[in-house]
């Protein structure tokens, strides 16, 4: 199969080639948290040789409660985005919730990423296809893969094919999700890149009552399993302290834990893409 790529600065996201990670914070919290996390990141990739991109949210529009925490807002979160941007020379990703979000993100981030929620929203989808910036369209929680090709002829139809296709799990029942390992490959079958957000893929909808519970001590399990189909990118969020994170904590990585975790994952990726394919029939 013939893979699409697609092009971040000077690397690009392939199902075909070595791994890129996208990793920061769920939203933004302080600047200096943000440093200390895109810090990390930096010296963990150079070092492993892993491409990285770092994300974090300006405002999270869909937390469970009104009392949760949002972020910044548009206007003072694209801001420190940019100054982190400009300081550190790094691609940065981000989501938008609104059509009128779209052209302000478009001028700080290297990808815009549509929320698993709003991913069948024809107008906001055509105003961010429109900007020309790659896509990462995180996969709805309540569709099966072969849905998402609506998704992904919505895009073409505006003239963009800088997609990335990104699994965060299915709802099973209530306050559950599951990763379906066989829709990860039949996403493959698009030819577009597949990336694995691993933490949202630990979320506990509504568990804890007011806020989303999780299952972070197993992220390293599932990010392996799901890494071994060979896919472009593995997306996690980390924190110096998930216990004190502003939004969902339980889900986060150890920022402690993360040199340990890539490198795992290198083991897992470098040995999956050596292999010769086999056509089964």
């Amino acid at each position: 199969m013939k893979f699409n790529k697609v092009q971040i600065a000077d690397f690009s996201f392939s199902n075909a080639e070595p791994f890129v990670l996208i990793a920061g914070l769920n939203v933004l919290e302080s600047e200096d948290i943000a440093k200390e996390v895109i810090e990390e990141c930096l010296s963990v990739c150079k070092d492993l040789n892993v491409p990285f991109i770092f994300k974090a949210s300006f405002d999270k529009a869909n937390r469970s409660s009104i009392d949760s925490y949002r972020g910044p807002g548009l206007e003072k979160g694209l801001d420190t985005l940019s100054t982190l941007k400009s300081k550190y020379g790094i691609p940065i990703l981000s989501d938008v919730h609104s059509e009128e979000q779209v052209k302000l993100a478009s001028e700080v981030l290297d990808i815009i990423q549509i929320p698993a929620f709003l991913c069948r929203q024809t107008d906001l989808l055509s105003r961010i296809a429109k900007t020309g910036l790659p896509i990462n369209i995180k996969k709805g929680q309540f569709l099966s893969p072969d849905e998402v090709g609506n998704i992904v002829k919505k895009i073409l139809s505006f003239k963009n094919e800088n997609i990335l296709l990104c699994e965060r799990g299915t709802l099973f029942g209530y306050k559950n999700l599951v990763v379906d390992m066989l829709g990860l490959a039949y996403l493959k079958n698009y030819g577009f890149p597949v990336v694995f957000d691993v933490t949202h893929s630990l979320q506990q909808p509504g568990n804890l009552g007011n806020k989303t519970g999780g299952r972070r001590e197993y992220a390293l399990d599932l990010a392996k399993s799901a890494m071994a189909l060979g896919l472009a990118g593995l997306f996690v969020e980390l924190h110096p302290d998930p216990d004190k994170a502003k939004c969902d904590g339980p889900c986060a990585l150890p920022l402690s834990l993360l040199r340990d975790f890539v490198n795992q994952i290198t083991k897992v990726d470098n040995i999956v893409k050596s292999l010769p394919p086999l056509k089964i029939s």
